[in-house]
């Protein structure tokens, strides 16, 4: 290829990146939510944290030093050791301790923290599609249909969340065959707690929708023929979405600290599969013989995981609200 042919690609292919800007990850920094978020140091050290808390729950296999669900691996001479000191009898060293069957604390919180987000995470995903359904069917269709969806919620606002939950995990843990009953106790856990977090979402969307069914593009929309199934899901819901993801995020801490409870309480996840409210239950029952860390750090743990959600979430609602900027 001649030099004039070469020299006029690569000036081609410099033009065409200066055409395409910089990359979506940079204008999101270089955005008005990017400097806010700059500017906000208890979003970005909730932010540090999450991040940092999700990525040990997911490379739990890979960073725990045992694995505290394989009995084979479990010593019950390590029992009951402290923090940061070696073992009397076996001279084993554990950073966090163990508790009373010899297991390591560190790795119970890594893998009870995997299964505390999960249900979180799936909760509040199960919860956010059924009130946003509902709320922009209630919200754009009206009628007979709101008047069900708004007085059923209603209805369940007067209870608490954690009742709900309770009631609903137990009916459908009745409903399940016994031998099926461990192996189901996460999802029927999901089950109860996404349908107790519906209503903050149908609430908010149906106010939202509301408000966009009668603005200028909605009505375009009809006017072309677009059917109404289409206008909710393509026109109005990108538009009700910013106060959607802040409730989902102070939903999440929520579904944690549920979780956590129903679990404490005994009706939440099985001792199989421990979650960080089962350590707490379990080691509340050591507290006051002295082996205090089998609670404190799961309870520490659990304590910077939900606080570091719920200040990233009030964050985000002062951030998205057009009246504050």
């Amino acid at each position: 290829m001649p030099l004039s042919d070469r020299q006029s690609d690569a000036t081609t292919i410099a033009d065409s990146a200066r055409v395409a800007g910089p990359s979506r990850a940079r204008r999101m920094w270089d955005s008005d939510f990017g400097y806010a978020f700059r500017r906000a140091p208890v979003a970005m050290i909730s932010f540090a944290v999450v991040i940092l808390l999700v990525l040990a729950a997911l490379l739990a296999p890979w960073i725990a030093p045992h694995d505290p669900f394989n009995p084979a691996t479990l010593n019950l001479m390590n029992g009951f050791t402290p923090p940061m000191q070696a073992n009397a009898f076996t001279g084993d060293f554990f950073l966090l301790g163990t508790d009373d069957q010899g297991r390591d604390v560190f790795s119970t919180i890594l893998y009870g923290m995997r299964i505390s987000l999960f249900v979180g995470f799936a909760a509040v995903f199960l919860g956010l599609v059924i009130g946003v359904t509902l709320g922009l069917l209630a919200g754009y269709v009206g009628g007979w249909a709101e008047t069900i969806i708004m007085r059923v919620a209603d209805v369940q606002l007067t209870f608490p969340a954690i009742l709900v939950a309770m009631l609903i995990f137990g009916i459908a843990k009745g409903v399940t065959p016994p031998e099926y009953r461990d192996q189901m106790a996460i999802w029927v856990l999901i089950l109860a707690i996404g349908l107790s977090d519906w209503v903050q979402f149908a609430r908010v969307v149906r106010g939202a929708t509301l408000v966009e069914k009668n603005r200028e593009y909605v009505q375009a929309a009809r006017l072309i023929g677009r059917t109404p199934f289409a206008i909710m899901l393509r026109h109005i819901l990108p538009n009700v979405l910013n106060p959607v993801l802040v409730i989902a995020t102070i939903s999440l801490a929520l579904a944690i600290i549920a979780e956590a409870t129903l679990s404490f309480l005994g009706v939440g996840a099985p001792p199989t599969k421990p979650s960080l409210g089962t350590l707490i239950r379990i080691g509340q029952e050591f507290m006051f013989s002295g082996e205090w860390w089998i609670l404190f750090f799961p309870a520490l743990t659990l304590l910077a995981l939900a606080l570091s959600i719920n200040l990233l979430g009030d964050w985000l609602r002062d951030a998205l609200n057009p009246k504050l900027r």
